[in-house]
């Protein structure tokens, strides 16, 4: 097995030129730690499993190095040569490809990745970021707001419409639809488009603010791109996509089509936790996170922490972090690489999954105000129906904001909606 030992250096230093990765391993017993992470960096480059009379010196020179290791994390670097630039499913074919199945490791998890200067030169990174898509709704600094008709899937467009309209008018500033609603007979998309476009104008002239829709394009690389455009002729700031399902390829289509609209994009995770959730094995939420980011998605959910999803504090921090700033230091024993994100613009952490007014402040505490707080059943599972649901989400959020606590912010007049959901959801925090 020497040939793999050839890619094992520790006293090499990577260049601004290569991409760095950091992975978690576990050998499978008889294989030596160095067998281990040599396998990993041939694997993910240009080795294979025996001597080869074909591997020139000039081959050989752009090898990946598993160059640092403590306990079973390892740093491998490799050459940007290796890559495709500006191409995101060949970067996760060469990191990510083969090697999660090789007989020789029991587990192994891609943690991080540390872009150089090159690679991040070729993607467009978010049109719009925090600041861009606070511009256009006019929203200057509190956290914003956004929710799903539930039940998810089911309502007729003239009622999944009319929740939009009761939504925007009681004070929220999106309509979101769910992962799996897209095109379905009971809600086609282009009919859904056309009437929360009417109630989203209608909204607007009554409350006297911006609302858009995160409308849900999910498709066929080509049938998105359409409903893209449709939903731009309609005057929708927004897209929604969910960027695990459609894979990168279709993202970086739908991110090129959006310059165009000139329209930002929400993305949602859906089925992220297949990759992410064994913490022993797969590709973490942070890795998918930046190389969302570095496509160009200006929203991304990031989990709640104290909702109904998986997501440790330190895991869901960490994300964020990586959304919101431009230069993160690297915390090696958490898994975390540095990062420069350069020309790259932040990206909007979206906090959802089991939340409602009564744990709005606690959420805001740990995230910030650079936020969108999205709710669902928080919002139409109020005693007083979407609109009063509605109206308790963005009082709770002024509460917070003003530092008053919630008891005593819905004591003031015109508050009985806040006042009501804290009677009905209490602190309580869903599992």
């Amino acid at each position: 097995m020497s040939q793999y030992l050839d890619f094992v250096d520790y006293n090499y230093k990577p260049s601004k030129k290569d991409m760095v990765c950091l992975f978690r391993f576990e050998p499978r017993k008889g294989v030596s730690v160095n067998e281990a992470i040599g396998r990993i960096a041939a694997e993910s480059s240009n080795g294979t499993w025996t001597e080869l009379t074909t591997l020139k010196p000039h081959i050989r020179r752009i090898r990946a190095r598993a160059f640092y290791r403590r306990g079973n994390l390892v740093k491998i670097a490799y050459p940007d040569e290796l890559f495709e630039a500006g191409s995101m499913p060949q970067i996760y074919s060469a990191i990510a490809g083969n090697i999660f199945g090789m007989k020789a490791i029991n587990n192994l998890r891609l943690m991080d990745i540390d872009f150089p200067d090159s690679i991040m030169k070729s993607f467009r990174g978010p049109q719009f970021g925090i600041e861009g898509v606070r511009k256009f709704m006019k929203v200057k600094k509190r956290p914003m707001t956004a929710t799903v008709p539930k039940p998810k899937v089911g309502m007729t467009t003239s009622e999944h419409a009319q929740v939009g309209y009761e939504a925007w008018t009681g004070g929220l500033d999106f309509l979101k639809d769910d992962e799996n609603l897209t095109d379905q007979k009971f809600n086609r998309f282009s009919a859904r488009a056309k009437s929360c476009a009417k109630m989203r104008d209608k909204a607007e002239k009554e409350t006297g603010e911006k609302k858009d829709y995160f409308i849900n394009v999910t498709g066929e690389t080509k049938e998105m791109l359409k409903r893209a455009k449709l939903a731009a002729n309609y005057d929708f700031r927004y897209v929604m996509c969910d960027i695990v399902t459609t894979g990168w390829a279709g993202l970086q289509s739908l991110r090129d089509a959006t310059q165009d609209n000139k329209q930002a994009i929400h993305a949602h995770r859906a089925m992220h936790a297949t990759f992410d959730r064994n913490q022993r094995h797969g590709i973490t939420m942070l890795t998918l996170a930046k190389c969302a980011r570095l496509i160009g998605v200006d929203n991304l959910h990031i989990g709640t922490v104290i909702g109904k999803l998986v997501g440790t504090k330190d895991e869901v921090l960490s994300i964020e972090n990586e959304m919101e700033y431009q230069n993160v230091e690297e915390e090696f024993r958490k898994g975390i690489l540095q990062e420069n994100w350069r020309q790259i613009k932040p990206v909007f952490p979206c906090s959802s999954g089991g939340l409602h007014p009564g744990i709005v402040p606690e959420i805001i505490r740990m995230l910030g105000r650079d936020i969108v707080i999205q709710a669902g059943g928080g919002v139409h599972g109020h005693p007083l129906g979407t609109k009063g649901g509605s109206e308790a989400l963005r009082q709770a959020i002024d509460a917070e904001v003003e530092g008053e606590k919630l008891e005593e912010y819905a004591k003031r007049p015109g508050m009985q909606s806040l006042r009501i959901a804290l009677e009905h959801f209490g602190h309580e925090k869903p599992v």
